[in-house]
């Protein structure tokens, strides 16, 4: 039996081993398969570390194979970030279940409001309609509607959740697909996905990070696993970390001003006239915190600026985006175990069709289809960029010099 997580593991930690640990014990899965967001993540952010090296970090946390969710997906909104990961694990038919953490206890709450996503009810989709008539964000008028459609005060808050969202978005794609894979609801313990502050041996991977960013990394070691923390303190010393999105602040300047307003209005998530605010911004503002301070209004959230920015420095555009949504990925292998290695011999008996990518070279080699070309030139593009955010050895095309991880 084999278990699917879905996780950006931004960096693995204490947290991680605790969802991974009562989703085997609840499921009695043998195996775990980790989709996992690569070197840009899905609020708008950076990772810590790369790809690479979370994927070094999961496999030494317990995980089996670890493969890569393609950039497109991991920079994109929860329904697309859902969409691609659950595309993935059920391309590899294995999957028996997946496993993700959420506020919400109870998986059925969160399942009726995938059910009311999904389907798209008439009367949810005028309530909808209305809700987002009075120029609130689209996150808050979809809120609204599920509450007025379901009239049950029982489901107030619950689309306020990060995790709770993410969740629904997996149910729905599951629904989407029409996939036999068994959903597992795991309760988050302590510490919220996005507290700043260090909360005890499980802390959030905000927290993490602001430590390493603040340089206050006292409480670091508590925080994650032994494996996780001396992986992260070599990197770290190696000077092959990115402490903050803000590194490459220069750049998506420069990028924003290069730009005219047709190409600005190419972005994902840019629409009603937002591209001429964003070039008067960009214009008269230094650094991304002054940005999203003139840019953010009851419509446009942090989340959705700071998602434009990330677009932006990587020149993805809304047709790029939207191909995302149509195709189905490939697999992008970053790293396994020994169980892992018969992991793959089982995906490749179960679905001989299915591309898997061991070598970038080589896919890139063989590979016919165009849209599945481009989407892994975003991967390396994403890299290629990511590494100009490290301390020292900013080096190029490591998606095709650095080795899959296997332990």
């Amino acid at each position: 039996m084999v278990l699917g997580i879905v996780a950006e593991y931004n960096p693995f930690h204490n947290g991680h081993i605790y969802h991974l640990l009562k989703s085997k014990e609840l499921t009695k899965d043998d195996y775990v398969i980790a989709v996992i967001s690569g070197n840009f993540t899905q609020r708008g952010e950076c990772s810590l570390v790369d790809k690479w090296t979370k994927a070094e970090m999961a496999i030494a946390g317990g995980v089996d194979l670890v493969i890569e969710l393609p950039c497109l997906y991991s920079i994109s909104s929860a329904e697309n970030f859902a969409y691609g990961a659950i595309k993935i694990l059920n391309s590899l038919k294995i999957v028996d279940h997946i496993s993700f953490g959420a506020e919400c206890k109870e998986l059925n709450k969160l399942n009726i409001i995938a059910n009311v996503l999904h389907e798209e009810p008439k009367e949810y989709k005028n309530i909808l309609t209305d809700e987002l008539s009075k120029g609130i964000s689209f996150p808050k008028a979809r809120e609204n509607a599920v509450l007025k459609y379901l009239k049950d005060k029982n489901y107030a808050n619950i689309l306020l959740g990060a995790n709770n969202i993410l969740g629904i978005e997996y149910l729905k794609a599951l629904k989407k697909c029409r996939s036999k894979i068994e959903p597992i609801l795991v309760p988050r313990k302590s510490a919220g996905h996005l507290t700043k502050d260090y909360t005890g041996t499980i802390s959030s991977s905000t927290s993490i990070r602001n430590m390493i960013k603040t340089g206050n990394t006292r409480n670091l070691k508590d925080a994650l696993t032994p494996s996780s923390y001396t992986i992260l303190k070599d990197e770290i010393n190696n000077g092959h970390f990115v402490p903050d999105f803000s590194e490459f602040e220069k750049i998506i300047m420069y990028n924003l001003r290069k730009k005219d307003i047709e190409e600005i209005k190419k972005l994902p998530d840019v629409s009603e006239g937002l591209e001429n605010l964003i070039k008067k911004a960009a214009l008269s503002c230094n650094t991304i915190n002054e940005f999203i301070n003139i840019v953010i209004s009851k419509r446009y959230t942090e989340t959705r600026i700071k998602r434009i920015l990330l677009y932006s420095l990587l020149d993805v555009t809304k047709k790029e985006m939207e191909i995302s949504k149509k195709v189905n990925p490939y697999v992008r292998v970053l790293g396994f175990n020994s169980n892992g290695k018969k992991l793959l011999s089982k995906i490749s008996s179960a679905n001989p069709d299915l591309k898997v990518i061991t070598s970038v070279k080589k896919f890139m080699d063989e590979n016919n289809n165009k849209n599945l070309q481009m989407m892994l030139n975003k991967d390396i593009l994403a890299t290629n960029i990511y590494t100009l955010g490290y301390l020292k050895d900013s080096y190029c095309n490591l998606d095709f010099t650095k080795k899959i991880i296997v332990k």
